[in-house]
């Protein structure tokens, strides 16, 4: 009997102990971490993480922005498309870690900190990278959770004042940590934790984001010609890019991270994936040496099979992006289009050159356009000579440069020509026509062949901005025939937030219809 009481009294006694626990305490993992580094999060918002839906600013060559761009095209149905988008993936999951990032960095540092800092630059580019696809969005009351559920639509002018002025802090607050030799960052897979290089892509990011609203360079609030000037003005004040060794570059280690195209999938991509007619006849009219770098010549059309030298421009040949998925399959497979240049691009797992993110020959056009509307003083050829040698150098032209004109099936060397900048500066086409139409049609079909394979959407978004180059449309793009001009809202923002997405669409398209047709604010004359 006195066992048995016992035992009743010891069950009472541990009932007693966990009734007064915390249930909070109860339910959190002891083998969890109890708070996550800021330099982890960080991590993650640099390189994406398709598991998670989680976006970060790495975006890779060979993807389906790059058919999108007019690079290359997909001939093989099985494997995809040449077709444009509908609904938009938008960022606000890689945001709400944005704010756990300075929330995280809040804990073990008061006031401005690196995390802090990078913060906003990261909120101004993926407020941009969303609003680029879209148009209005929610912004001031978004990621508030329940306290928000249904936010309300920033106008696309509104978000554009807002980036402007976070990219202004986030140079500021750089400037100011490193002044007072506060280094604290970590996990940087870009720059090594350098807070200088950091400051230059922030300005030189703005210097995109200010081009990109050309439309609107008579704007009273948003003063794009006066920011711009303000950046050129002052290299400590706004330091940028001088040269590819500032690139925002990621680089594929061979292991973990390999480049898209490699020894392991050319075996299944070859045949079904060629150039497009968009990018290689840009570079064949020109006479552009960077057509024996990026392409194998058309196998049809070169000898033996065809009657031109591997070094005759005329062998090189893209396909039309709208052109029917039937044509282009049987084209490319009779050996009528080229290839990418298969030595090049499949014979390493680390690829013949990093993913550029943000690059110094961007700036360069950038500058060169800028000058050439008028918004700034000083030499646009010489930007625009910089922006062509800086593209020629990525990919390993100089003068005096040796480069192998390779088959497709079998890397075998057809012919090799040596390369000169200097000449291909001098050609009447591409000797720099002035401060004028011609000039600035000269300065954005550059920028596009220089955009090849990096910088995610951004040919496609000047090309939207411009018309420059014209992009082919047919039944093989989609969209009865019509480049979209944007992408539709995701289709749940019009069940969960009816009323504020509705309001947006009205406000803007004068229409409670959402269409890939419709022209941003932004692209409005």
């Amino acid at each position: 009997m006195k066992k048995i009481l016992n035992y009743i009294l010891l069950l009472l006694a541990l009932t007693g102990f966990y009734g007064c626990r915390d249930f909070e305490e109860l339910a959190k993992n002891p083998n969890g971490p109890a708070d996550v580094p800021p330099s982890l999060i960080f991590r993650g918002l640099l390189v994406s993480d398709p598991d998670n839906d989680f976006p970060g600013l790495k975006e890779d060559p060979w993807s389906l922005d790059h058919r999108r761009n007019q690079f290359w095209c997909c001939n093989y149905n099985y494997y995809g498309t040449n077709e444009y988008w509908t609904n938009a993936e938008l960022d606000f999951t890689t945001l709400k870690n944005v704010l756990k990032m300075e929330e995280a960095a809040a804990k073990t540092a008061e006031g401005v900190n690196p995390y802090s800092a990078l913060g906003k630059f990261f909120k101004a580019y993926y407020f941009v990278r969303m609003t680029q696809k879209v148009g209005d969005l929610p912004m001031t009351d978004a990621l508030k959770g329940l306290e928000s559920p249904a936010p309300a639509y920033n106008t696309q002018k509104e978000i554009y004042l807002q980036v402007l002025t976070w990219l202004d802090e986030a140079n500021a607050d750089l400037k100011l940590l490193i002044s007072q030799g506060n280094i604290s960052l970590s996990g940087d897979i870009f720059y090594n934790n350098d807070l200088e290089k950091w400051r230059k892509v922030v300005n030189t990011f703005k210097l995109r984001v200010l081009i990109s609203l050309s439309k609107k360079e008579d704007d009273a609030e948003l003063k794009i010609k006066t920011r711009f000037a303000e950046v050129l003005a002052s290299a400590s004040e706004f330091p940028v890019f001088v040269g590819n060794e500032d690139n925002m570059n990621y680089v594929y280690n061979g292991s973990t991270q390999l480049y898209p195209t490699n020894p392991g999938n050319r075996g299944f991509d070859k045949g079904r994936y060629n150039m497009a007619q968009t990018y290689v006849k840009g570079l064949t009219d020109l006479e552009d040496p960077r057509v024996f770098v990026a392409c194998n010549p058309a196998k049809a059309l070169v000898k033996p099979q065809g009657v031109l030298e591997a070094d005759d421009f005329g062998a090189y040949a893209g396909a039309p992006s709208g052109e029917s998925l039937d044509d282009m399959t049987s084209k490319a497979g009779e050996g009528f289009y080229s290839y990418a240049n298969q030595k090049r691009y499949y014979t390493t797992f680390t690829g013949p050159e990093p993913g550029v993110q943000i690059s110094y020959w961007e700036l360069c056009f950038n500058i060169a356009e800028a000058i050439n509307r008028g918004w700034v003083a000083g030499n646009a050829d010489t930007f625009y000579q910089n922006g062509i040698k800086a593209s020629m150098a990525s990919m390993g032209i100089t003068d005096g440069a040796q480069i192998a004109i390779t088959e497709s099936d079998n890397d075998d060397v057809l012919k090799t020509v040596t390369a000169s900048v200097t000449d291909y500066l001098a050609k009447p086409a591409v000797a720099y026509a002035g401060n004028n139409a011609d000039g600035l049609t000269q300065i954005l079909t550059q920028k596009y062949l220089a955009f090849f394979q990096n910088s995610g959407l951004e040919a496609y978004y000047n090309f939207r901005r411009t018309g420059i180059p014209a992009f082919h449309s047919g039944p093989g793009t989609g969209n009865t025939n019509i480049i979209p001009k944007r992408w539709l809202y995701p289709t749940d923002e019009g069940f969960y937030n009816a009323d504020n997405y509705k309001s947006a669409l009205v406000r803007q398209f004068n229409s409670d219809v959402d269409d890939v047709d419709y022209v941003l604010w932004m692209n409005e004359d």
